[in-house]
Order: structure tokens, then sequence, then C-alpha cells
């Protein structure tokens, strides 16, 4: 019996390393672009695959803006980067995304303080019930409403500063969502409920309005010199679920975390998104591992234009 069980021991601690050195293994980006006199704006970049993105562009020698809500957290992951970098170059700016005013307030201070931007790099996002102080469920918020506005506020200064990028992280995910247009409507939410499953299930489909949002924006980018890309960065081990309940923390995450990979790893689709030369005829793609993937469900324009007009409604642009 104990060496039967030796055996199967043996047999699963195989199969996991074979699949780290196969399928979770990530590529990396493989881009060696230098960005001094670069700008480039980070939400959510205090933590996981953003102060990663961060620190890798702060390497490059980009001006990073940190886009973030906790002052406190970000200055010390500036610390972070600024002793890894030795960039003096990293600049916290406070972003709420789950205010329509704190979006608006950033915009104008950037606007006001910077002369232009190459890259935007959409990161921040969230797992957490409830609603905004707007009236949205917060999830649909800070995942894409705010993105959106905030894109929307930026887009002159992206095209004035041309060549440039905006890159939308969204996940996997995205393949199990969908976009109820009349619970949005009526509810200014994605779906109803705030049990861990339902909370699990507006994040997947805040995630395909990433990937949709990404598909009108390109459209409406022909013709410019800005392009734009979505993507999964994988399956992360990062604090995306710290707000979540019991199930997620200690049944799920338990039984996931040893198939998760580092925010290292997280970060090279964004980075080749933001960075690999000779990409911009794929503007408005979704990319997993660092190539484009085809998902007829994200790219259904008319949906894409419909949930952009809804949120231009939502933002008072129309």
């Amino acid at each position: 019996m104990l060496q039967l069980l030796v055996l199967v021991g043996v047999l699963v601690l195989g199969l996991y390393l074979l699949l780290l050195v196969t399928v979770l293994r990530m590529p990396r980006c493989k881009s060696d672009a230098r960005l001094r006199g670069k700008t480039v704006i980070v939400t959510g970049a205090n933590t996981g695959i953003g102060k990663t993105t961060a620190m890798d562009l702060a390497r490059r020698g980009a001006r990073v803006i940190m886009a973030c809500r906790d002052k406190g957290r970000a200055e010390g992951a500036i610390k972070d980067i600024v002793k890894e970098t030795g960039s003096n170059q990293v600049i916290f700016m406070q972003l709420d995304l789950s205010s329509l005013q704190s979006v608006r307030s950033f915009a104008e201070n950037f606007l006001q303080s910077e002369s232009r931007l190459d890259l935007l790099i959409n990161n921040a996002g969230i797992i957490l019930g409830g609603k905004t102080e707007d009236g949205f469920g917060t999830i649909f918020a800070v995942n894409h409403l705010g993105h959106f506005l905030l894109t929307v506020l930026l887009l002159d200064r992206l095209k004035a500063s041309g060549p440039s990028r905006v890159v939308t992280v969204s996940s996997t995910g995205h393949k199990a969502g969908k976009v109820d247009f009349n619970c949005l409507t009526t509810h200014k939410d994605l779906s109803l409920g705030d049990n861990d499953f339902q909370v699990f299930q507006k994040y997947c489909h805040s995630k395909l309005c990433n990937v949709l949002f990404t598909v009108e924006l390109a459209k409406r980018l022909q013709d410019t010199e800005v392009t734009c890309y979505s993507l999964h960065p994988g399956v992360i081990k990062t604090e995306l679920g710290r707000h979540t309940g019991f199930w997620w923390r200690f049944v799920v995450t338990p039984l996931v975390s040893p198939f998760l990979v580092d925010a290292e790893a997280g970060a090279q689709t964004t980075l080749h998104c933001a960075l690999e030369p000779g990409i911009e005829h794929l503007s408005g793609h979704y990319f997993s591992r660092c190539a484009p993937l085809v998902n007829l469900k994200a790219r259904d324009e008319a949906a894409a234009k419909k949930l952009w007009e809804l949120s231009e409604s939502f933002c008072g642009l129309s």
C-alpha cells in the first residue's frame, strides 16, 4: 500500500513538473525597445501584474505614471521600482476607477502636467460585489466603465503622441461572460446577486466588456497612429481575489494555487502588446501567451458598438 501511494505521489509530482515546463510556462516578451522620452500610464500599478509591468517600463527608461487608488501602497511600490531600476521618472497620480469624478480629475491633472502619452495600460481589476457611489456595480465600474472613460478622455493626447498604444488586460474568463444590456440599462450592473459565484460571473462578464471595448476602439481609431489590444495574462498569483468571500479564498484558491504563475510571467503578454513592433495590423485583437487568438464571441461588432454607446451614456458623453 505504501509503495502504491509513493508511486502515485511520484506520478502526480512528475505530471505537475511537466505542466510547469510546458502548459504553465509562459513565453516572454522579446522586445528590446527603449522608452526614454516616452510617457506611460499603468492603472493598478501598486501590486501584481501592474507593478511588474511598471517596473519593466521604468527599466526601459519610460516616464511611468502609477495610476492607483491607494497612495500609501503606490508610494511603497514606487520605492521598490526606483530601488530596482534606478529610475527617477516614476510618479504617483491618484485614480479611483470606481468613481467617474475621480477618473475625470485624473485625466484633467494628467493633461495639465504631462505633454505626451505613448502607452496607456488599462491593467487594474477587481472581484468585489456591491455598488459604487455612482450607482454602478463595482466590478462593472472598475473593470470596464472607469477604463472606458479614462481612455476616451486621453484619446486626443494619445493621437498627438502617435504612434501610441492602448493595452487592456482582460482574461480568458471572458469566454464564460455575456453582456446583458437589459440588466445594464435597468440596474447599472452586469447581473444581479452578490454571492461568490455571482460575483465571479460578473468578473467574467466584465472581462468580455474589456475585449468588446477594444474591438470598437480599434474601429474608431482607424486612420490614426493609435492601436489597441486586449489580452489574457495567464492564471496569475496576485491579490485580485483579496476581497472575495470564504469559498473563493479557502476552497477555490488552495485548489488552483499550484497551477498559478507569478506576476512577472503574467506581465509578459501585456509587455508584448505594448512593445512588440509589427503588430499594428492586429489592432483590436485579443492576445494570449504573446500571440493573437481568434474568438468569434469576442469579435461581436454589434455588441461592441452597443456597449460603447451605452458606456458613453453612463459617462455623460452622449
